[in-house]
């Protein structure tokens, strides 16, 4: 799906070129779910029926059959990043709509209902087989960003820099505060959900990708993955391309949101590779606090508090994501995706995280359906009530 740009492509394994522009690529899951009800519907094979022919290479089923999954053309230009999504979010919504459903940017379902049943596929069910009842709900949707890296060696000291700052990215997506019908209480409750898997984690510091491989042939053979596809870290190598693949929390309610989540990454792993190639070293942050940031931000959101693994102390979590936009701001700007980001940072200061939209929503109508509904109207384009 994603590939890294030409000039990181044509670049030596060592030293690595931190001057080098990144590509970058979005992969989106959504939720379908019943019109009127809000309940999730096992419709992926109707929606997928009609999907626009020229587009149905870019669609994909996932796990749960009221799920569908998206993926953009990998681009250095956040322009063609955006009509990308923007172009399949409309042709699916038009897609779901004549298939009798409602495509929802949403991390979990909100309304309570019958569990639908996996995608018949092989390793689906191998995967029912030995996790049994590891499918708690609707379907859980998350967001991958992809940014090309020189070689894997590189993209392992990568994953090194980049852990420490997952956390805030984490909070910025959350989108899923309602579960069987009731406010859990946390922003992101997909993440809850998530973590029942026990691949799911904080990405471990790795020494070189030795160590990385060796880790996944470990994993695999203690019986925690069936393969290397289960290596659900939330920042790890794509097995596919020569890409860090970041998979941090809910996907998006809007497509603004998912391009400030792209762009920041982008900046991210740019700026671990300047940091690699001037010998600086990455933040040392201690395992099991980088676990209770995670959980701070699937709790709290971008609304409460994060934890800065810089000083181990709590703090507002707007605090925390404006000091890491200061710290991508070269990488930012050599991208030229600085001045699009201050934007779209303004908007998310205006609108709320996805979780706060959906309980301001709820907390005028008392109705999740409307909650749906508005959800609905962002995956398509219209913006937050």
């Amino acid at each position: 799906m994603v590939v890294m740009s030409r000039q990181a492509a044509t670049a030596p394994a060592h030293p690595v070129e931190s001057t080098d522009l990144l590509t970058v690529g979005v992969e989106e899951e959504f939720l379908l779910v019943d019109p009127d009800s809000g309940v999730a519907i096992p419709a992926v094979e109707a929606v997928l029926e009609q999907v626009p022919a020229e587009l149905r290479g870019q669609v994909e089923r996932e796990f749960q059959t009221s799920q569908i999954e998206i993926g953009s053309p990998p681009g250095l230009e956040l322009s063609s990043i955006r009509h990308s999504l923007g172009l399949l979010r409309s042709a699916l919504a038009d897609a779901a709509e004549r298939a009798g459903a409602r495509l929802l940017a949403i991390g979990t379902g909100p309304v309570d209902g019958p569990v639908p049943p996996v995608v018949d596929k092989p390793r689906f069910d191998r995967m029912l087989a030995r996790y049994r009842l590891l499918v708690p709900g609707p379907g859980n949707n998350g967001m991958h960003v992809h940014v090309g890296v020189p070689d894997p060696d590189a993209g392992v000291q990568v994953l090194n820099h980049v852990r420490p700052w997952l956390p805030i990215l984490h909070a910025i997506t959350a989108n899923s505060p309602f579960s069987r019908g009731v406010d859990t209480g946390y922003a992101s409750w997909r993440s809850v959900e998530w973590e029942r898997w026990p691949s799911v984690a904080p990405t471990p510091y790795l020494v070189s990708h030795d160590h990385y491989q060796r880790l996944i042939r470990q994993l695999i053979g203690s019986g925690v993955m069936l393969d290397e596809g289960m290596l659900y870290w939330y920042a790890r190598l794509s097995a596919k391309y020569p890409t860090v693949e970041l998979r941090i929390g809910d996907v998006c309610p809007t497509v603004d949101d998912a391009i400030l989540v792209a762009a920041l990454v982008r900046g991210l792993v740019a700026t671990a590779l300047d940091d690699i190639a001037a010998g600086r070293p990455p933040l040392p942050t201690d395992h099991h606090l980088l676990v209770g940031a995670h959980w701070r931000a699937a709790h709290d959101g971008l609304e409460g508090e994060a934890v800065d693994l810089s000083s181990g102390e709590l703090r507002p979590a707007w605090d925390v994501l404006h000091q890491l936009v200061g710290r991508l701001g070269p990488a930012l700007e050599r991208h030229g995706d600085l001045a699009e980001v201050i934007s779209l940072l303004e908007g998310l200061r205006r609108h709320g995280s996805g979780a706060a939209r959906q309980r301001s929503v709820y907390a005028r109508t008392g109705q999740l359906e409307d909650v749906v509904m508005d959800v609905a109207r962002q995956t398509r384009g219209e913006g937050p009530a």
